[in-house]
């Protein structure tokens, strides 16, 4: 086990990530009620099972230290209770950080953040709505991709309950901070599923090519965050099963690409016409792409806050 310190540059809370987290049906969080994030994934690698206990330290602010015990368990064995694997070294365990911090989005300096507030009363509306709610990422461009393809033309609560029992059949059980939870199964374990409660024959087959473009590395956050965005959304689209708006949903919630505006969300579309009262079509997605300009480099961020304030579920939970 690891201990390790993220110092937030600009506003961030974990409670409000946690509080987004359990409005956010794909996420399917059943951490607690209590102040700790609790993570279990597959390494990039599939060799190990991370797992990580976040909290952040109570200041008069909301960007106190984030401190994260972080447990790297060998995905091959039982599936309770993994020991720590001796195996793990200083570059595994390195990369298991850099995870936690992309998931959260302290991987971005979001010290300028504030300052888009001044340019747009819409946009200091939506901090003061949600003061230190950065987006809270998917564990992976491959569990992201894994849930477009599960989500493709099914109810939203139907694609989390099929994900959910896919980790609990094929994934890791193991006990973070005192609680158990479900890894979503390795690319490997994944491509062992030939049938499943809930997909088609068409869906088990784009999951195994997500695996596999998993294993092979096409989905490694860093190296699609480190491409021109056109050039990874059009690698991405390349995945059966994987349109525009998926290729953008990977790229953002799943790579954590911080500046990317959505161009085939019609949700966020129309929440923003509602929000600065355009008139449809009013110059449609090019207008739209316009104004959030004013929002860069955290174009990802704001279009994030627009679509919590517009969804129902998510918005309940914020703060008093």
């Amino acid at each position: 086990m690891s201990a390790v310190v993220l110092a937030p540059r600009g506003p961030f809370s974990l409670d409000a990530g946690l509080r987004f987290l359990r409005g956010f049906t794909p996420a399917a969080y059943r951490g607690g009620q209590d102040p700790v994030l609790r993570l279990a994934f597959p390494s990039d690698d599939g060799r190990f099972t991370v797992t990580a206990a976040v909290r952040q330290e109570r200041t008069p602010g909301d960007n106190g230290a984030v401190r994260a015990q972080i447990t790297l368990r060998p995905a091959g064995l039982g599936p309770r209770h993994l020991p720590a694997s001796p195996a793990a070294g200083a570059a595994e365990a390195e990369k298991a950080a850099e995870s936690v911090a992309r998931i959260l989005s302290l991987d971005v300096d979001g010290d300028r953040f504030p300052e888009l507030a001044s340019a747009d009363p819409v946009v200091a509306g939506l901090m003061r709505r949600f003061p230190g709610l950065r987006p809270v990422c998917f564990n992976s461009p491959y569990e992201a991709a894994v849930w477009t393809v599960i989500g493709h033309r099914v109810r939203k609560s139907h694609a989390a309950a099929v994900k959910t029992l896919l980790a609990q059949r094929h994934g890791r059980r193991v006990e973070v901070a005192g609680q158990e939870v479900f890894a979503f199964p390795s690319p490997a374990a994944l491509r062992t599923v030939t049938s499943f409660p809930g997909l088609t024959e068409v869906k088990i087959s784009r999951l195994h090519a997500v695996a596999e473009a998993a294993d092979a590395g096409a989905l490694d956050a860093a190296s699609l965050r480190a491409l021109p965005a056109q050039d990874a959304l059009a690698a991405l689209r390349e995945l059966p099963g994987i349109g525009p708006f998926s290729a953008e949903l990977i790229l953002i919630r799943g790579a954590g690409h911080p500046d990317l505006f959505p161009r085939h969300e019609p949700r966020l579309h129309a929440a923003m016409a509602d929000v600065y009262a355009l008139e449809a079509p009013a110059g449609g997605v090019p207008a739209l792409a316009d104004i959030a300009e004013r929002w860069k480099p955290y174009r990802s961020w704001i279009a994030f806050l627009m679509r919590v304030q517009a969804d129902p579920r998510i918005r309940s939970t914020r703060g008093r």
